[in-house]
């Protein structure tokens, strides 16, 4: 089944600036980090639950690092700098801390480059976690793909540079998403089962 979710329109959010994949922000109003970033700064955050095990993170990762190494020159061209950060929503403290709502995300400046969260059940997932986890799957021209095609993301990360798209996420009002809590219990059970994981 597919789930489908409208993301907000609040636009003063926008991303921290982390120096590794686990970094949270410090001295910020708030854990968003909404008092960083510049105008010729383009920042481009894929957060992730699992690139070990999870087909769909992994593809999507791979089709990403293509796009931004065609993009990357160009808006490089055009006066515009690029950092590319890749963050593991490791535990739910990280995962509330950037707002986190759906696996994979891929966020420009703040904005998540979908204009909805659409989702299905994530096999994949759910065996990390021992429990049922619907996982994003990208619409596009009426098709729904759990790895997106180049054209897919290079189009929506050029919409969201040059001001096509306008979704976003607000300083407030977040909540962890029942789904995603339920992985990370179900993930936090399983590995602290006496066998290791192996019977759950």
């Amino acid at each position: 089944m597919v789930k489908k979710t409208y993301l907000g329109e609040d636009t003063d959010w926008t991303p921290p600036n982390p120096s590794n994949k686990e970094r949270l922000v410090e001295g910020s109003c708030c854990s968003c980090g909404c008092e960083t970033g510049s105008e010729k700064t383009i920042i481009v955050e894929y957060l992730y639950l699992d690139l070990e095990a999870c087909d769909r993170c992994i593809g999507t990762d791979n089709v990403l690092d293509e796009v931004m190494m065609t993009l990357t020159p160009a808006l490089s061209i055009a006066g515009l700098s690029v950092e590319y950060n890749k963050i593991e929503m490791k535990t739910a403290k990280i995962a509330e801390h950037y707002k986190f709502v759906s696996s994979p995300t891929i966020r420009v400046n703040g904005y998540d480059i979908c204009q909805s969260v659409v989702e299905n059940n994530c096999g994949c997932c759910s065996d990390i976690s021992g429990t049922d986890v619907n996982c994003r799957v990208f619409e596009y021209n009426g098709e729904l793909y759990e790895v997106p095609p180049k054209e897919i993301l290079a189009e929506a990360i050029l919409n969201s540079i040059f001001g096509q798209v306008a979704t976003g996420y607000s300083c407030e009002e977040y909540k962890l998403p029942e789904n995603l809590q339920e992985f990370y219990e179900g993930k936090k059970n399983k590995s602290s089962c006496s066998c290791g994981g192996g019977c759950c």
